[in-house]
């Protein structure tokens, strides 16, 4: 049997582990520290599928009918 992938259903938003250099972009865009952002745990099935750590920040893409589409971030807690 095939290991499913959750990001592949299509309820689940596409989820992006952010380098160093993009966290602390984002961060300096929004003038916040990393602690400011709402958080994800580690242990969330999509967060283990990406190889996400404690500390990373996650960018998350979700379908909006007014905008197209959405940005979040989220700091992986554990």
């Amino acid at each position: 049997m095939d290991k499913f992938e959750v990001q592949d259903h299509e309820l689940v938003p596409k989820h992006i582990l952010l380098s160093s250099e993009e966290t602390e972009e984002v961060l300096r865009e929004y003038g916040i520290v990393a602690a400011q952002l709402p958080k994800i745990h580690s242990t969330d099935p999509v967060v283990k599928e990406i190889g996400a750590s404690v500390g990373d920040v996650i960018k998350i893409l979700r379908k909006s009918p007014t905008a197209g589409q959405s940005v979040f971030y989220r700091l992986v807690i554990d």
